[in-house]
C-alpha cells in the first residue's frame, strides 16, 4: 500500500501531534467510547487510502484523536491481523503514521491466551519480551528510510515506561502480571502441543498480534510498551474449547480495570 499517501490523509485531519498512540486491542475498545473520545476527531480507516473495512469483532477500525487526562493521544480502535490475509505493509501501516507524524510512544494492547499456569483470566500481564513465531518479519524487503536496517530488539519494550506501567498499577491497586508474549499468525487457536512447546520456549502469554506492529514503531524510533489481557487459558489447561466469545466477554469483564490502568499511566505519563 502506499503509505505515503495513507499519511497525508491522516496529517490532513489530525487536529494536533498527539505524544502517545493507544492501540485498543480485541474487547478492549471501551476507552475509544469513553467521554473525552465522544468529543475527539474520529477518522474511520475507511476514509484512509488503502485501509480496508475491518472484519473482526472487537475492532471498531477508527482512530480517534483527543485528550485523555490532559494529554493530547490517538486512540488506534482496532487493528489489521496478518491472518486477514492483509499484507505485513498495510499491518504495521498505522506505526509507520504515527512516526511520521511525530508521536513519541506507542502503548500496544491485545487479548491474549495465558501459558503461564500462574495467570489467572482476566489478568493483565505487562510485556517484557516477545517471541516471534509469524514465520516472517515485518521490516523485510526494502529498508524505509531514515530507519537502520537493521534493528536492535535488545529492549523492544522500553523499560522506563514499564516502570510507569507498574507504578500506575500499584496506584490503582491492580495486580499487573508482567511476561514474554508470543506471536503466532492464527487464525486458529493452537494446539495443546504448541501450548507445551511454547511454554518450553519461555512464553507466558500467546497472541496474533501486536510484535509486527511493535518492530516497525521501534524501527521509526517510537518508545513502546505493551499490556496484554488475559482472556483465555490456552489451549489444553482447561476441560474446555475455546472461542473468540470468550475472549471478548473476558475483555469487556477486564475493560474498567484496563481503563483505569491507561488513564493512571497516561495521567503520570514522563517522555
Amino acid at each position: 500500500m502506499d503509505v505515503q499517501a495513507a499519511f497525508q490523509a491522516l496529517k490532513s485531519r489530525a487536529p494536533f501531534v498527539p505524544e502517545l498512540a493507544i492501540v485498543l486491542g480485541s474487547g478492549l475498545g471501551q476507552l475509544a467510547h469513553c467521554a473525552e473520545a465522544v468529543v475527539g476527531v474520529s477518522i474511520p480507516f475507511t476514509e484512509i487510502p488503502g485501509f480496508p473495512q475491518q472484519t473482526v469483532l472487537g475492532h471498531a477500525g477508527k482512530m480517534i484523536f483527543c485528550e485523555i487526562e490532559g494529554r493530547k493521544v490517538v486512540l488506534q480502535a482496532g487493528r489489521f491481523h496478518f491472518y486477514e490475509g492483509h499484507p505485513m505493509a498495510l499491518c504495521t501501516a498505522p506505526m509507520r503514521m504515527y512516526g511520521h507524524l511525530g508521536v513519541k510512544a506507542v502503548l500496544h494492547t491485545n487479548a491474549a491466551g495465558a501459558v503461564n499456569w500462574n495467570y489467572k483470566v482476566g489478568e493483565l500481564m505487562l510485556i517484557s519480551d516477545h517471541i516471534n513465531l509469524q514465520g516472517t518479519n515485518s521490516l523485510i524487503g526494502p529498508n524505509v528510510e531514515p530507519g537502520p536496517r537493521f534493528v536492535d530488539m535488545t529492549e523492544a519494550y522500553d523499560r522506563d515506561l514499564r516502570h510507569q506501567i507498574h507504578a500506575a498499577a500499584i496506584a490503582c491497586d491492580q495486580r499487573l502480571q508482567e511476561g514474554v508474549y508470543l506471536a503466532v499468525t492464527g487464525p486458529s487457536f493452537e494446539t495443546p502441543a504448541e501450548i507445551r512447546a511454547f511454554r518450553a520456549l519461555g512464553a507466558d502469554a500467546v497472541g496474533m498480534s501486536t510484535v509486527p506492529e511493535v518492530i516497525v514503531a521501534r524501527h521509526e524510533g517510537m518508545k513502546v510498551v505493551g499490556i496484554s489481557c488475559l482472556c483465555n487459558m490456552a489451549a489444553g489447561m482447561l476441560p474446555q474449547p475455546l472461542t473468540h466469545t470468550e475472549v471478548l466477554e473476558a475483555g469487556a469483564a477486564a475493560a474498567e480495570r484496563f481503563e483505569g490502568l491507561v488513564r493512571r499511566f497516561v495521567r503520570d505519563l514522563k517522555l
